[in-house]
């Protein structure tokens, strides 16, 4: 399973979605990181109600027997790891863009939500109906809506935003600002007036950085 077939048939299940839960994916939208943070649209964040059960996840959406999350790992080994019964995984290797390490094996990963569940319920997911919650806690349709890091960077971002975490990776700095605002973009997720004033500011030397992104 590559990268490519992996990452399309998710989107084709995701487009297949019935329309309470996402509509299909818009036509891909290219942005300078400046415009895209413009672009997203601002409400007040509350987390009342916030539970993370509300978002299923993990789970075999297209049934071949790997759930999301091994999904991801498969399509962002740098090398082939070997596949098991049940969709076990072994040996390869992988790069944490948020900590620029390599990690050998699986289970020193985690899969990050790009914006994290909470985050996502703060910023308009709990209007949601639960299968689009669900939707978007399985999104394999965007490459960096769920990525493979490391447990130390994931454990240490949790739910922050931008403004409270960073990679700890000054090359990754710019990527991670344009990821998180393509996964808001994406699921037209909301910031609150802090989060784009800081967006604005950490953004100042990303200059030539593009925010690209499809609307679901």
């Amino acid at each position: 399973m590559i990268k490519t077939t992996a990452r399309a048939l998710a989107a084709a299940a995701l487009a297949l979605l019935p329309l309470t839960t996402a509509v299909p994916a818009h036509a891909a939208e290219t942005l300078s990181l400046h415009d895209a943070i413009d672009a997203l649209p601002q409400a007040a964040e509350s987390r009342d109600g916030y539970e993370r059960s509300k978002f299923k996840h993990w789970i075999d959406e297209d049934k071949d027997g790997c759930n999301t999350r091994n999904e991801v790992l498969l399509a962002e080994a740098v090398t082939t790891p070997t596949i098991g019964a049940g969709c076990k995984i072994t040996g390869g290797t992988w790069r944490s863009y948020y900590d620029d390490t390599t990690v050998q094996g699986p289970s020193g990963l985690d899969i990050d939500h790009m914006v994290p569940l909470a985050e996502a319920w703060d910023s308009g997911a709990s209007q949601w109906t639960a299968a689009r919650r669900q939707a978007y806690a399985n999104d394999l349709g965007a490459e960096r809506s769920l990525v493979a890091v490391t447990a130390k960077s994931n454990r240490s971002k949790a739910d922050q935003d931008p403004a409270q975490w960073m990679p700890p990776a000054i090359d990754a700095q710019c990527t991670y600002l344009s990821d998180w605002v393509s996964a808001k973009l994406r699921w037209s997720l909301t910031v609150d007036r802090a989060e784009r004033d800081n967006l604005r500011q950490l953004a100042a030397g990303c200059e030539s950085t593009d925010v690209e992104f499809e609307r679901v």
